[in-house]
């Protein structure tokens, strides 16, 4: 049975795109990205969805007073198209715990960082300023607390002595184009769960463990 995923969005789309060129490819098998829902109406990544065929929706977080009643609208749109997966792909907005309840086990968030480290934003500078060897990118189940679900695969990037901001955000974004579509082809093929607050693997196959566990090393 094709598995159904909406994916959330506010900004340019680059892993829309690495989600979609996954799909096509059978990377992530068996599965379509049924809408793309967005709370910033110029969000270029709507029109990345138009392009492809898929519907493109809005739900602006200004137009509500409250985070709850955003995040309640927000809910209503998603289940419109009864997901079996949400990821969220550069969404900016931090939801409330009884929408992330909702979905508890079934979204997914990448974080331009080596979680634990460098939770929330700023992620690329913050590792300039600590002067760190190793930064990266990290897949994980979302839960309540921001940027503290389980991963379920990261990638590291070597800091070089030359980087900036600039250049070091554009190595870690090609790894989070790697190991996201990865990730929720493991979800989706249900290789991997969110139980008890931690990831867990269903009989994980090998290259999995390897890189859930080691992380690919990029310079």
């Amino acid at each position: 049975m094709t598995k159904r995923l909406v994916i959330l969005v506010s900004g340019r789309g680059s892993n829309l795109q690495s989600i979609l060129a996954a799909c096509r490819s059978g990377q992530i098998p068996d599965t379509q990205v049924v809408a793309v829902i967005s709370n910033r109406p110029a969000a270029g990544a709507l029109e990345l969805a138009v392009l492809a065929g898929i519907p493109a929706l809005t739900v602006d977080h200004r137009d509500y007073g409250a985070r709850v009643d955003f995040d309640a609208a927000l809910q209503r749109r998603i289940d419109d198209y009864a997901p079996d997966v949400v990821a969220l792909a550069g969404f900016m907005r931090q939801l409330t715990p009884a929408f992330v309840q909702h979905y508890e086990g079934r979204m997914l968030n990448v974080h331009p960082s080596l979680l634990p480290a460098f939770p929330g934003l700023h992620t690329h500078a913050r590792a300039l300023e600590q002067g760190v060897l190793w930064h990266g990118a990290s897949v994980h189940f979302v839960t309540s607390a921001l940027d503290a679900g389980p991963a379920i695969i990261q990638a590291a990037v070597a800091v070089l002595p030359e980087d900036d901001e600039q250049s070091l955000a554009a190595r870690v974004l090609d790894a989070e184009h790697r190991i996201y579509p990865q990730a929720l082809a493991w979800l989706l093929a249900g290789r991997v769960a969110y139980a008890a607050g931690r990831a867990q693997w269903r009989d994980p196959p090998e290259t999995a463990m390897r890189e859930a566990i080691a992380p690919s090393l990029e310079m």
